[in-house]
């Protein structure tokens, strides 16, 4: 049996006392990211004492994990209502922090055992299985819903009609997802980072998914920080400043990511009806608010607002500077169609994580005795869904261009093999 190295000892020593600051750490920080955005879009009005259970229910979903909505009219009224959206910048914020936590002990070695690595990452996927369930038994409420002054309201009080809705978690959906999240977080964290040791029978792969892995991460979060300058100087110069703060802090990559998309060409559907709104410019709300399924995408928005041809000209940037990256991370043997094909994949791949989590759907409408069908103003509906098939065809399209050209205008500075 071999001699452990020092920098072996060390890590060893790295053990559930290091995993429970790192999933602490994740999970601090989206409550706070959380609570902060809960708090700007006015959350904290709610009855009952509910905000800690809404900000336990929006961890929930940044992770994957399931919430349920109920309503509760009584015989003489009918009540509905469903909701599926995740809040990507809590996503974001609790990824980033894991992440970190999870390859600090790693760093500063070349190569690692499998066994080691699945027992550290062990660790940290037990400890979260518990703060998830916790999440879960946390994350529920039931409000009572007032019905307001017109013919709607007297009826409620006449037949005593009092309408509930709430939210509750589905603990074993949330658990499954939730995993499956925490083990995407930690396997991207691998494939990003250019420190972190791999088992010996990986080696050979990281020379060509690395560079690709880390392109993407870096291109997603340079979309992210655009964001952020963008809504700091709309909050400054337009006004609304707690408005635009409840979107950075809880749907700013829903947006952003959204507008990547549909930069490269992608198509998405979608409605608004009733009090839903989204949290983007006007434009984009405008298209989408009507009786019918609306078409998002370049042109549609371009026949409202010229300046949107400009996203075709920040995405031809953004996507041929993260080819540059990864071609510049990538062997000096490397040919630029290889480069090609390698961006294409992982630009289709990225589009379809997009795709994925993007999607958006709420609804909840409340009638008694057949006035007011599910609709009206305590009624609302919110879609919007991608063209899958489509968004990835133009992702690889630019993939293979542009990591075409960022393969010949990095072969100045590739590093030798």
């Amino acid at each position: 049996m071999s001699a452990r190295t020092p920098s072996d000892q060390a890590v060893a020593r790295h053990g559930w006392p290091q995993a429970l600051l790192a999933v602490l750490a994740g999970l601090v920080a989206m409550g706070i990211v959380a609570a902060l955005g809960l708090w700007a879009a006015g959350a904290t009005g709610l009855p009952d004492n509910a905000f800690p259970r809404v900000v336990a229910a929006t961890v929930v979903t940044a992770v994957g994990g399931t919430v349920e909505m109920s309503g509760d009219a009584g015989g003489l009224a009918e009540s509905a209502a469903d909701l599926t959206v995740i809040p990507l910048s809590v996503t974001l914020v609790g990824a980033l922090m894991i992440a970190a936590g999870f390859l600090r002990p790693l760093r500063h070695r070349a190569v690692t055992g499998a066994r080691e690595l699945a027992g550290w990452a062990g660790r940290i996927a037990a400890l979260w299985l518990l703060a998830l369930l916790g999440l879960a038994l946390a994350a529920r409420q039931t409000f009572t819903i007032s019905l307001g002054d017109d013919t709607l309201g007297d009826l409620g009080d006449l037949f005593g009609v009092t309408p509930k809705a709430g939210f509750r978690t589905d603990v074993p959906l949330t658990v499954f997802f939730g995993l499956l999240w925490l083990a995407g977080v930690l396997i991207l964290a691998l494939l990003v980072s250019r420190g972190a040791p791999l088992p010996a029978r990986l080696l050979r792969f990281q020379k060509s998914v690395r560079p690709a892995a880390y392109a993407m991460v870096l291109l997603l979060l340079a979309h992210v920080a655009l964001g952020v300058v963008i809504g700091v100087i709309v909050a400054a110069t337009r006004g609304h400043a707690q408005e635009t703060l409840a979107v950075l802090l809880l749907g700013l990559p829903n947006l952003v990511w959204l507008a990547f998309t549909i930069g490269l060409g992608a198509t998405w559907e979608g409605r608004v009806e009733g009090p839903f709104g989204l949290p983007m410019p006007q434009v984009l709300d405008e298209v989408l608010r009507g009786s019918d399924t609306a078409t998002l995408n370049l042109s549609a928005l371009a026949e409202r607002d010229s300046r949107v041809w400009w996203l075709v000209a920040v995405e031809a940037v953004l996507v041929l500077g993260a080819a540059f990256v990864m071609a510049a991370r990538s062997p000096r043997r490397m040919r630029a169609w290889q480069h090609a094909v390698h961006m294409a994949v992982a630009l289709a791949l990225t589009v379809l994580m997009i795709c994925l989590v993007g999607r958006t759907s709420a609804h909840y409408g409340l009638s008694v005795l057949g006035i007011g069908d599910l609709g009206g103003d305590l009624g609302g509906e919110l879609l919007l869904d991608p063209q899958v098939w489509g968004a990835l065809g133009f992702a690889l399209l630019w993939g293979l261009v542009a990591g075409f050209l960022g393969g010949l205008m990095a072969r100045p500075v590739q590093r030798q093999p």
